[in-house]
């Protein structure tokens, strides 16, 4: 399983890397969009829609929002990123409420499939205000990912090594409180690296005492939408999104954490100038 995750994440990412580093915004935008319309499609199973007219409905939908958003030129407006972390902060308030009982309550597929219209629309114009701030836009994206990456490979390893503490078994009981640090721990370095890097080549970057309570910040909201997804697979009776990336599942298995970490960093950027 591990070989096969590699095989799979390593060139993706090498390829994700190389056009938030090199590719004109409008490329980003194009490419992001298309994930997210790829992730809905899956998104519409989990919600319970199995037709495959009313799936490719769904994903249109969540293209027509993204389209909408992008003739608004929403991605440089200001305020939208406050409904997003408010909307992140009661879900994480309601799976700490159904992380102490026995079982998650139900949830009606309309309310999952409002849940992703909203959340895949607010992924796509975090990642595009990100990489549009300028010429540090394409560095604070990749730091996003760095980010999210860190998190989960060190996650991956830290709780399979030394996970003893369930984190929330009633959702994911596979994950672990020693996971988690682990995650974190490396991400925290990952974050350090990219900012000697930058620093390195003259960027004109915040200092670590703003950087890593946000890395912090980025990386609980990362393991908040594995969480989210995993209560989705769960209600839906899936143990992976789909089969497009052999090792990981579906695209939605592996952009689930970027889904929540996204919007945090967007937010977070605001304070800087």
């Amino acid at each position: 399983m591990l070989k096969q995750r590699m095989l799979t994440g390593v060139p993706l990412a090498l390829v994700v890397l190389a056009l938030v580093g090199w590719a004109p915004s409008v490329w980003i935008e194009a490419v992001t969009a298309a994930a997210m319309v790829m992730a809905a499609w899956e998104w519409a199973d989990l919600a319970g829609l199995r037709a495959q007219a009313a799936r490719f409905a769904y994903a249109a939908l969540v293209a027509g929002l993204i389209a909408a958003a992008a003739l608004l030129d929403a991605p440089t407006r200001a305020g939208w990123q406050i409904p997003g972390l408010i909307g992140w902060l009661g879900v994480a308030v309601w799976l700490l409420s159904v992380s102490r009982r026995s079982a998650v309550p139900p949830l009606p597929g309309w309310l999952r499939g409002a849940a992703g219209l909203v959340i895949l629309t607010l992924a796509w114009l975090s990642v595009v205000a990100i990489h549009a701030r300028g010429a540090l836009g394409p560095l604070w994206l990749i730091l996003l990912l760095g980010l999210v990456w860190g998190a989960d490979i060190g996650g991956y390893f830290a709780g399979r090594r030394l996970g003893r503490h369930k984190l929330a078994a009633t959702i994911s009981p596979g994950k672990t409180w020693e996971g988690v640090a682990g995650g974190l721990l490396l991400a925290l370095l990952v974050a350090v690296v990219l900012h000697r890097v930058g620093a390195g080549l003259g960027a004109q970057m915040p200092g670590l005492v703003w950087l890593l309570p946000v890395a912090v910040m980025v990386v609980l909201a990362s393991v908040l939408g594995d969480l989210a997804e995993s209560v989705l697979k769960r209600q839906a009776g899936r143990k992976d999104s789909g089969r497009l990336l052999p090792g990981h599942g579906g695209l939605l298995d592996r952009i689930d954490a970027l889904l929540a970490a996204a919007p945090v960093m967007a937010a977070a950027l605001v304070s800087v100038s």
